[in-house]
């Protein structure tokens, strides 16, 4: 085990029918398929798609840091 970490960051995009959080979170949930040690997240832009007046999705993208492993 080593003094430091090392960390990368990656770029996602989720989406949801229902809230922000959700796309967040379902981002994260499908990503954590693939990658391992994700530590934070940080919210860079937010966007939604509109019909008939009304959000019809949230779309949020975000940067993930994960720690490489053994470091």
């Amino acid at each position: 085990m080593s003094d430091h970490h090392t960390y990368k960051k990656t770029e996602l995009v989720g989406s949801s029918q229902t809230s922000i959080e959700d796309a967040i979170n379902n981002a994260l949930a499908e990503a954590g398929k693939s990658i391992k040690h994700m530590e934070w997240f940080e919210v860079v832009e937010t966007r939604g798609h509109i019909r008939d007046n009304k959000v019809e999705h949230f779309q949020v993208t975000l940067k993930v840091g994960f720690r490489i492993a053994n470091s």
